[in-house]
């Protein structure tokens, strides 16, 4: 037995809008930090000697500010992602339902 509110839902066109966003924004940032990271891990297995190589006369490396720039843009991307999906995407849910319980 199907919900009437249920297929409400999925023929409301703001429904396909909402799916459609979430779905390309969550896998345009998957991408993008799998870019980020794994090419860090490659920069780690095929040149060290560029990530060893000493910032200034220093003992830091190279490899320390840009695998905390892995960090802040994880950190970063999370927060785009959050502030989009607490506004937009909240917004557009929101919208859905009221219409579907009208």
């Amino acid at each position: 037995m199907r919900d009437p509110i249920v297929d409400k839902i999925q023929s409301n066109p703001k429904y396909h809008e909402l799916r459609r966003k979430r779905n390309t924004y969550g896998w345009l940032f998957t991408a993008l930090m799998m870019v980020v990271y794994y090419g860090y891990i490659a920069l780690i297995a095929f040149n060290k000697p560029f990530l060893a190589t000493p910032i200034g006369n220093g003992v830091t490396t190279i490899g320390i500010p840009i695998g905390l720039g892995v960090i802040v843009f994880t950190i970063a991307i999370t927060a785009i992602y959050i502030r989009r999906a607490n506004g937009e995407f909240d917004r557009l849910t929101a919208e859905i339902l009221k219409e579907a319980t009208q």
